[in-house]
């Protein structure tokens, strides 16, 4: 049994609009029905936990109503921080559940032969992984960098080193995991007060083995306006 966790209680502070990020409209449709409507269609999720802010969960409840999203089992509140809010959601899972899967709300991309595929490697890797995750190479150049003694901001960055590139991945969700393995190490994670944006860092701190699996550069994450407008175009 798969259930899918999407976290969406992000506040969008550089998204740069008045309406919440994950209600905004794409294509005259909620950000966040996107990857609800994929994993609603999607046979192998059997139950979808949904993690907002507290003043948002009647109107999510209301979203899904309208839609029609039957594998919503439960909307729950997020909290300060996005790993938090996904530690809220593991907690409540039902633990007849063996795999999770973690996706943002704001990724709007979700493909479903992806996520066959993720699944399918998982189960052939299940006796020496503990999770697998999805990303691209990165295409830029990438350099690590260090702040001067008196830089407080950009203007203080000087170059420490520039990073082999075909050794670096952007990474994305969805994300998929062993629920007793992932849920172990947020409780580690968060009595060592030890955080991370990435919900596989948590694992990779604890010594889990993860998979990397190709992803998408179509799967983008709406930080900004103008990635509704990416998004407008990869839909046309």
């Amino acid at each position: 049994m798969i259930t899918a966790i999407i976290p969406a209680a992000g506040r969008g502070l550089r998204f740069g609009s008045d309406e919440n990020k994950t209600f905004y409209p794409l294509k005259n449709k909620p950000l966040l029905l996107w990857p609800l409507q994929t994993l609603e269609a999607f046979y192998e999720v059997e139950d979808i936990i949904v993690v907002v802010r507290f003043e948002d969960i009647d109107r999510t409840s209301k979203l899904i109503d309208k839609y029609g999203i039957k594998k919503v089992r439960k909307i729950i509140g997020g909290g300060k921080e996005r790993q938090d809010s996904v530690f809220n959601a593991l907690k409540s899972i039902d633990r007849n559940t063996q795999f999770v899967l973690i996706h943002d709300g704001v990724r709007p991309f979700l493909d479903t032969k992806l996520l066959k595929s993720m699944i399918l490697q998982f189960v052939q890797n299940q006796r020496t992984i503990d999770g697998i995750i999805t990303g691209v190479p990165v295409k830029d150049t990438i350099k690590s960098v260090e702040r001067g003694e008196s830089g407080s901001d950009h203007n203080g960055l000087y170059v420490k080193e520039t990073l082999k590139r075909d050794l670096l991945w952007a990474i994305h969700t969805p994300q998929l995991f062993v629920l007793e393995k992932i849920l172990a190490a947020y409780k580690k994670a968060m009595k060592d007060n030890f955080y991370s944006t990435d919900d596989s860092a948590l694992l990779e701190n604890y010594g889990g083995k993860i998979k990397l699996f190709m992803g998408s550069y179509k799967n983008i994450k709406i930080t900004t306006i103008e990635d509704i407008k990416i998004a407008e175009a990869l839909l046309q």
